[in-house]
């Protein structure tokens, strides 16, 4: 019997639910403390994961999750490049 290959699991930082990783964009604070969007999952840094659902990154910022996350204050216009790439990213339903 073959193996099943594992998919990993990464929980969002907006509305809490445990997604395959693939499904979720990755946020990376590096360690020259920028917050970036990381599409390949793979910069070095402390990450935090979002559904592509503008509302979770809502949720997020506004309970303050994604500064604990990222343990490090988040500024508006970072909030705002990851919005966009949210959009520009989201698998059309």
């Amino acid at each position: 019997m073959p193996r099943r290959k594992k998919i990993p699991q990464r929980q969002c930082v907006g509305c809490r639910e445990m997604k395959p990783k693939k499904e979720l964009v990755r946020v990376v604070r590096t360690p020259a403390a920028e917050i970036l969007v990381d599409p390949t999952g793979k910069k070095s840094g402390r990450g935090a994961y979002i559904c592509f659902a503008e509302r979770c990154l809502n949720e997020a910022v506004k309970k303050k999750r994604l500064e604990r996350a990222l343990e490090q204050v988040v500024p508006e216009e970072v909030i705002e490049t990851i919005r966009e790439e949210l959009v520009r990213r989201c698998p059309k339903a």
